[in-house]
């Protein structure tokens, strides 16, 4: 009796792309929390920890929210 499980061709062509698309969000992930953990931008910290959705929060973080702000003249 084979009881041999195989994967679908689609499934094994797809595998780099899933590959790819999870480096790249890994990435981004760890950049957005190490800049929002120095800045100690807890509430930024948790939702971008919590929050996955291919690396869009965080380099919307990067580029928007961790930008210095410069300080207010008297």
């Amino acid at each position: 009796m084979d009881t041999a499980v195989t994967t679908p061709e689609w499934l094994t062509a797809l595998m780099p792309v899933i590959v790819i698309l999870g480096l790249w969000s890994a990435v981004w992930k760890a950049i957005a929390l190490y800049k929002a953990g120095g800045k100690k931008d807890l509430a930024w910290f948790i939702v971008l920890f919590i929050v996955n959705t291919l690396g869009i929060l965080e380099i919307f973080y990067i580029f928007v929210f961790s930008k210095k702000k410069p300080a207010a003249s008297k």
